[in-house]
């Protein structure tokens, strides 16, 4: 299931929205993919245990699956010394 892309302010002000929805949401800021919102299956139980840990963790893999892991450290590696990564 791809992801959603919305910016920040939107991801702010519908939050509820996407916490209800079962489709991930990239959260982006000038274009920029600041994060990922992985939803996990909703259970009646209000907390999160081990299982609705690893399908969020599974999904995100899913998600994931295409990224070249050497590129991404290499684009990481040049925001850094551009001075352009993120603070944390």
């Amino acid at each position: 299931m791809p992801a959603i892309k919305v910016g920040v302010r939107e991801f702010r002000e519908q939050i509820a929205r996407f916490l209800e929805s079962n489709t991930p949401v990239a959260v982006t800021r000038r274009g920029e993919t600041l994060g990922i919102y992985v939803p996990t299956p909703r259970k009646s139980v209000q907390t999160a245990d081990g299982t609705e840990i690893r399908a969020a963790a599974t999904r995100l893999a899913e998600l994931l699956s295409d990224v070249d892991e050497e590129e991404f450290v290499a684009d990481f590696k040049q925001l850094c010394r551009a001075g352009k990564a993120p603070a944390r």
